[in-house]
């Protein structure tokens, strides 16, 4: 069982995650123009903490995780909302192959650090967009390594004008940063800050 199998079940307990979840929203609806005509995918949505805050804004949402778990409290969640414009999808795009829908809006929130190759999931994305389209990225701001207490081998969060120059070699036209949350964490006795930003790339 993976370290999200494990946590799923507890996952929105925790009023930090919610309240991160809500401050990306609203720094979304505030960068992009949203609406019911606008499908969107959620990449590595967890139990959809994201995407059942921005669901009145958009029109079908698929929310992609290659957790069993997460995906189990999901399905529960949008099954007790009688939500009908989101769907859950069971995909690792660095493994299984890409969707054949194509999409006006793709998000992930704290997903981006976990995927070893930035490169060729921002290639992905890209793919999977409709032009005009969008894609946001909330995530960590480059850290010292001590934001995960647990065996962790992707990125300790990004430096924004690397990750910036990724995005546009990709082939988006522009890309902007915005701070949007920080979280606080106890480390060796002090709490640290981890600032997140949000990435809102167009293509």
């Amino acid at each position: 069982m993976s370290y999200f199998d494990e946590q799923a079940s507890s996952w929105d307990s925790d009023p930090v995650k919610i309240e991160r979840a809500r401050a990306v929203a609203q720094a979304m609806r505030a960068g992009i123009p949203l609406s019911s005509g606008l499908t969107a995918l959620e990449y590595g949505c967890g139990t959809g903490l994201l995407s059942f805050a921005l669901q009145p804004y958009l029109g079908q949402i698929t929310l992609a995780d290659s957790s069993d778990g997460m995906l189990a409290v999901l399905n529960e969640k949008i099954a007790d909302s009688g939500i009908r414009n989101m769907a859950s999808l069971k995909a690792d795009f660095t493994s299984d192959p890409l969707p054949q829908t194509r999409y006006g809006l793709i998000y992930a929130l704290m997903t981006l650090h976990h995927i070893p190759d930035t490169g060729a999931i921002l290639s992905d994305f890209y793919s999977l967009l409709e032009k005009p389209g969008w894609l946001c990225v909330a995530d960590l701001d480059k850290e010292d390594g001590s934001f995960h207490t647990w065996s962790f081998s992707g990125h300790n969060g990004f430096d924004r004008q690397e990750l910036a120059k990724k995005v546009l070699d990709t082939g988006f036209a522009k890309v902007e940063f915005k701070p949007v949350f920080e979280m606080h964490k106890t480390v060796k006795g002090s709490s640290k800050a981890y600032p997140i930003f949000l990435m809102i790339a167009e293509k």
